[in-house]
């Protein structure tokens, strides 16, 4: 049905919402994904949001923590910090998946408010363009190695290659994702299977590593060093739900292949990134044992060793570079894309004015490439170590906000919100929660907390966050969660198995029509608007 047919009235900015309607390329930024665009089954949806974690930047991590603390404190710290994205991630993948909507569109209503969620916006941001840079830098460390091309150029290489595939969207990517994801599967385990079968002593070898530092025994404070550097990839679960808020609706038919679609896609990514990350402490063992003289934290050096074993000559090269250089196009067009969407939904929201993601894909790309020509590889591990703190107190705040403050306090209602004037500009329960876990785990990462605390800065930030938000839930009574029920139009936006309504309407500024879910009724023009115009109307 539409509502009736209004001429366009308080227009503020044409070209902006020309820009705002053009799926096509926009992909349905800042709003919810409608049943009539999401025609992908579950397991395509899955292979998609999977291939995003073909990242080398796994195996830099594990070697980098190996080396530092020894393969036992290393496999605890992988597997502690496993253990937390997986929880963490479940709601989280869940409530994307049931409700099609990505990270910002969550957080707003869990939490932290209609521009409380711009903060976290930028935090996802910085997220996609510090991953991008680093896979930036392994791609550049490939071409070095196999092209002899100078790094400075592979850097602005490895940035411009991904423009074209990432402009158009989740069409593109799943293309791309779906028929890239076996090749890199075989050039991944291929080398590193053979090693282990030609020489199994390899194995007890690496089990005994006490790394540099000589750390014989099992450390508390080494594990959670370990698990801060980890713990930063917690943020990958909002690349995850950029892809899983394109999953059908559930059904009974589909119930199976959409749950496992979820849990293997959303929270399930972080099994094979562990696999990696032990993979990476074991190759890095090898090349320091091995192979010395070279940099045992760089995967393309991890790689070329393990192939020269299988397959020696220049053949091994050259598979060395292609397994670099897809991994790194496979999660690159990822960061590009989440990247684009999290700066244009903070500066819309902000400014009032739509600009276009693909502006934002540039804005991201430069960013990236500045970082990388700064080489900011050489201090992988201390500004992962820094992020993650934020990255921790955030994620633990949304996810902790819907599993106990949603479905077991029933402090604010199941069904998302995130349209303007439905919300509170600032809800402190998020908001607080956040600010709190996050500053203490900061105040502790720098020592100032004392030293023993010092290693402890991502404990913190979880167990601060976890309690301190059902407390203010509780304190608030929940009152500022929704700011109106009603928005305007008798039909509810979710039936009563809570699945979104897909009802047309017409919205009176764009003149496109929306399903129910994003759309509310607009007084000042007399007619049902949709959620991103309301965000860009004066």
């Amino acid at each position: 049905m539409s509502v009736s047919e209004h001429p366009n009235v308080g227009l503020t900015d044409e070209r902006s919402s020309r820009k705002a309607v053009d799926e096509t390329l926009e992909d349905y930024t800042l709003r919810y994904a409608p049943h009539s665009f999401r025609r992908w089954s579950p397991k395509v949806v899955a292979i998609t949001a999977l291939g995003g974690i073909a990242y080398l930047a796994d195996f830099s991590i594990g070697a980098s923590i190996g080396m530092s603390y020894g393969t036992t404190n290393a496999i605890f710290s992988i597997l502690f910090a496993a253990i937390i994205i997986f929880l963490t991630g479940i709601p989280l993948a869940y409530y994307a998946a049931r409700y099609n909507i990505d990270l910002d569109l969550i957080t707003r209503g869990a939490g932290f408010g209609y521009f409380g969620s711009v903060l976290t916006s930028i935090i996802f941001a910085s997220f996609t363009f510090i991953f991008f840079a680093l896979e930036g830098s392994i791609m550049a460390q490939g071409l070095l190695l196999g092209l002899g091309i100078p790094l400075w150029a592979g850097y602005l290489v490895s940035t411009i290659m991904v423009i074209p595939l990432v402009i158009y969207g989740m069409k593109a990517l799943s293309k791309l994702q779906v028929w890239t994801t076996p090749i890199w599967l075989i050039l991944m385990v291929g080398p590193v299977a053979y090693l282990i079968h030609k020489e199994p002593n390899l194995v007890s070898q690496f089990a005994a590593f006490s790394g540099k530092e000589g750390y014989a025994t099992v450390d508390m404070a080494a594990i959670m060093l370990g698990a801060g550097v980890c713990l930063s990839l917690i943020m990958q679960i909002g690349e995850q739900i950029d892809y899983l808020r394109f999953m059908p609706a559930k059904t009974k038919e589909n119930s199976k292949s959409w749950w496992a679609a979820v849990i293997s896609a959303g929270p399930g990514w972080v099994v094979l990134g562990a696999i990696k990350q032990i993979i990476g402490a074991f190759l890095g063992f090898y090349l320091l044992t091995k192979v010395p003289g070279v940099n045992s934290t760089e995967p393309v050096q991890q790689f070329n060793a393990a192939f020269h074993d299988m397959i020696p000559g220049w053949a091994a090269l050259a598979l060395a570079v292609i397994l670099v250089v897809i991994s790194q196009i496979k999660i690159n067009v990822t960061n590009a894309y989440s990247g684009s969407l999290a700066w244009t939904s903070a500066y819309t929201r902000i400014s009032k004015h739509y600009p276009g993601r693909i502006v934002f894909v540039i804005v991201n790309l430069a960013i990236a490439l500045a970082l990388m020509e700064g080489n900011m590889f050489a201090v992988l591990g201390k500004i992962l170590g820094f992020y993650s703190n934020f990255a921790i107190a955030w994620v633990v705040v949304v996810a902790t906000d819907i599993a106990i403050n949603k479905y077991v306090l029933k402090l604010s209602p199941k069904e998302p919100e995130y349209r303007r004037d439905m919300l509170y500009n600032i809800n402190p329960v998020g908001m607080v929660s956040f600010l709190v876990a996050a500053g203490l785990s900061i105040a502790a990462f720098f020592g100032l907390l004392g030293s023993f605390l010092a290693a402890y800065s991502p404990l913190i930030a979880l167990i601060v966050a976890f309690v301190l938000t059902p407390i203010m839930g509780l304190v608030t009574k929940g009152k500022y969660y929704i700011k109106s029920a009603n928005d305007g139009i008798n039909e509810p936006r979710y039936d009563v198995e809570g699945t979104p309504v897909a009802t047309i309407y017409q919205c009176v500024v764009c003149d496109q029509d929306y399903e129910r879910p994003d759309i509310m009724f607009s007084h000042k023009h007399d007619g049902a608007i949709c959620s991103l115009c309301k965000t860009m109307d004066q």
